[in-house]
């Protein structure tokens, strides 16, 4: 009996702390798992002996080993192909041959700096490949770079935590527990990899299939597809495991197959058609949390001050290395060519903090080793060093790094996801813009986020609302709602709370435009709107059949003249620049607007309008902006 009270005073002390930890984390906008480190060692046997780790006995690495999968599925299943185009070759060579110069990379700072054999080096270094979800997606929820930034570093983080996890396993194996050379270890990490995603499919597929075809009962659907869901992600990596224990594959620790196993079904189910995905994805959320907790701080637990402490001078220089040259070197060796800026390659380069796999299978390897051999005093040291060491410093000086390299992009805000607000958005990111919607109602976001939109929820009308949407970089904010007085309210705030050049407001009721115009407010009829482009069917067919094919193929765009290589060239120059189907309709400065002469001298500051087919014209904007 009192081996269950131990059991359940330690859950308990687990779930509070962990808890905590991630609504401090939350205040305070960074990465959760530096607060769950350290609160797994204060309540740990060397701090304030609240949890003791050992009353879980032999079965602590299946729970771990269950619950990094639910944490991997989770981060998979977020993963969108939509997301991944954004910057397809550059993802590809991180996954690749970025894995590998970080594997070769650390191994020779641990060899050189440590003073570690090379097989622990290899060791270490196959387990720091992995950089992980939970610590990159809490970064840029909060660091809102660029949609192509964000996807690769998510992307990278994913896919590296299945190979860092096998990689690591079949190198203690074959490396530290009886070599059989390096053919060996390549076809056991492929046959394990394989393996899992072979598993992975299927599972996703027959989930699909349940889902889809078989109908569920209406009161309780929710709630059955949210259990599928979640004991499809357990079954996966239970399945990939005993399989590869049948044939062989894995050895005295397992063969991580079904870390593989849940990646590929996270990522399969997250990129189908599957009903009650809201449902499903904050159920996930929501255990994943938990999860993450319970994991951080178990194996938090387990490590001696004597860990972190013991490697002296010689542990901070390794972390420096691998976080300011390893990292660094690999980025920027992946990401050669023009999809990024060299801000955004800077960016990716200071955001590599690592996570649950490091972590959790440094730990396994640790017991496996024994707590007072020097292998696994150098292991754990390294590895927990370089993960605290990361995730604070990379993940709480995120928003501050982005900022210094000038990587977070104005963005265009549209308050009110009703039809208007979506209308505006879609055009809006037809464009290339940023855009982020601020919405209220928890049915009209869901719809939102079906479709694709990036949405805030909140009342635009509050000032911290608009400030988490990005309001303090927006070039543009756009109050869409129904409500006049909320529109004007946060034109106010807009104006001369956040100082944005662009704001523009729906005005239901005509009466009310003075109102906006007296605050510097651009207003817009709803009324009038309509009036207006019924007039021009009427008045002007031409016209109006021109401008409603020009918005499907076509663009008419504005751009301020902040390249000196443009500068002191005339629109004839220019034109020559541009591409065939793009043109100069218009040329502003100081406020006036004439059609454009072929010996006119372009200045700084100068704005020009281009008219023409959309990909010409956003080719001419990304000239005139370089």
């Amino acid at each position: 009996m009192s081996a269950a009270v131990d059991v359940i005073g330690v859950v308990v002390t687990i779930m509070g702390v962990g808890v905590g930890a991630q609504v401090l984390a939350d205040r305070l906008r960074i990465p959760s798992v530096g607060f769950l480190i350290v609160a797994g060692i204060l309540v740990g046997p060397e701090g304030l002996n609240l949890v003791h780790p050992d009353v879980f006995g032999a079965t602590l690495p299946a729970i771990v080993g269950l619950s990094v999968a639910i944490i991997v599925f989770e981060g998979a299943f977020h993963l969108h192909v939509d997301r991944i185009r954004e910057a397809p070759r550059e993802t590809l060579r991180l996954v690749t041959i970025g894995a590998l110069v970080s594997l070769v990379g650390t191994a020779a700072v641990v060899r050189y700096v440590v003073g570690a054999s090379w097989e622990v080096g290899l060791l270490v270094g196959a387990l720091l490949v992995a950089t992980g979800p939970t610590v990159i997606t809490p970064i840029v929820n909060v660091v809102p770079v660029r949609e192509r930034v964000a996807s690769t570093l998510e992307t990278e983080g994913v896919v590296n935590d299945v190979t860092a996890a096998i990689l690591a396993l079949v190198t203690f194996e074959y490396v530290l527990l009886g070599s059989r050379g390096v053919p060996a270890v390549i076809r056991a990490f492929g046959t394990r990899l394989a393996l899992g995603v072979i598993v992975g499919v299927v599972v996703a597929v027959v989930v699909w299939y349940l889902l889809e075809r078989v109908h569920l009962s209406t009161e309780s659907a929710p709630q059955n597809a949210r259990l599928i869901v979640f004991i499809a992600a357990l079954v996966a990596y239970a399945l990939a495991e005993v399989l590869a224990a049948e044939l062989g594959v894995g050895g005295e620790l397992g063969a991580e197959s079904g870390i593989a196993a849940v990646a590929a079904a996270g990522f399969v189910l997250g990129n189908v058609s599957l009903p009650y995905r809201e449902d499903i994805e904050q159920f996930k959320g929501d255990v994943t949390l938990i999860v993450l907790s319970f994991v951080f701080i178990t194996l938090a637990s387990l490590l001696s001050l004597s860990d972190l402490t013991g490697l002296g001078l010689r542990g901070v220089l390794a972390l420096v290395a691998i976080a300011a040259v390893v990292r660094p070197a690999l980025v920027l060796l992946c990401t050669i060519g023009d999809r990024f800026t060299v801000p955004e390659r800077l960016f990716i380069s200071a955001i590599g903090p690592r996570g649950i796999i490091p972590a959790s299978v440094a730990t396994l390897f640790a017991i496996q080793l024994g707590p007072e051999t020097e292998t696994a005093t150098v292991l754990v040291g390294t590895v927990f060093l370089v993960i605290l060491g990361t995730v604070v410093f990379e993940g709480g000086l995120a928003r501050h790094i982005a900022k210094a390299l000038d990587v977070i992009p104005m963005r265009a805000i549209v308050v009110g996801g009703g039809r208007v607000g979506q209308a505006l958005a879609e055009r809006l990111e037809d464009r290339g813009e940023e855009v982020m919607i601020v919405e209220r109602d928890p049915d009209a976001i869901e719809a939102l986020r079906r479709q694709g939109f990036t949405v805030t929820e909140g009342d635009g009308t509050d000032r911290d609302v608009l400030e988490a949407a990005g309001a303090e970089r927006a070039k543009v904010i756009a109050a869409a709602t129904r409500d006049d007085d909320a529109n004007l309210l946060v034109g106010q705030l807009a104006k001369n709370t956040f100082e944005v050049d662009t704001v523009v407001a729906r005005v239901n009721i005509p009466e009310n435009t003075e109102a906006f115009r007296n605050l510097d407010i651009e207003a817009i009829s709803t009324g009038m709107s309509v009036a207006w482009s019924m007039d021009n069917v009427i008045e002007r067919p031409g016209i109006a059949r021109w401008m409603t094919e020009l918005d499907r193929d076509g663009d008419v765009q504005e751009v301020e003249v902040s390249s000196a290589a443009i500068a002191g060239e005339t629109i004839s120059e220019l034109r020559g620049e541009l591409p065939d189907d793009c043109h100069i309709a218009l040329i502003s400065r100081d406020e006036t607007n004439r059609l454009p002469h072929p010996d006119d001298r372009i200045e700084l500051g100068d704005h020009l309008t281009f008219i023409g087919r959309k990909e010409s014209v956003r080719e001419a904007l990304e000239y005139c902006e370089i």
